[in-house]
């Protein structure tokens, strides 16, 4: 019996946060929402307390989602101005 790794990408997080994960719907969050240069991401006013609390929890842990936590936390920088 083989353990497969679970797979994480951009459209399960956003499945995990409760938005909608479609590409499109995906690129459509990214631009318009965006974060001050030094602002964490589970700080950005955006979240509801829920999202906000999955996103530190992840980070806090270094969990399976950090990497994309990181990844979606540098779109959001660059969406920026």
């Amino acid at each position: 019996m083989t353990l497969e790794e679970p797979i994480y990408d951009m459209a399960g997080l956003f499945e995990q946060l409760g938005l909608p994960d479609d590409p499109a719907s995906i690129d459509r969050f990214i631009a318009e929402h965006s974060l001050a240069p030094d602002q964490p991401i589970e700080e950005a006013s955006f979240w509801k307390p829920a999202q906000a609390e999955f996103l530190r929890e992840e980070l806090r842990k270094d969990a399976d989602w950090a990497e994309l936590i990181d990844e979606l936390n540098t779109l959001l920088h660059k969406s920026n101005g």
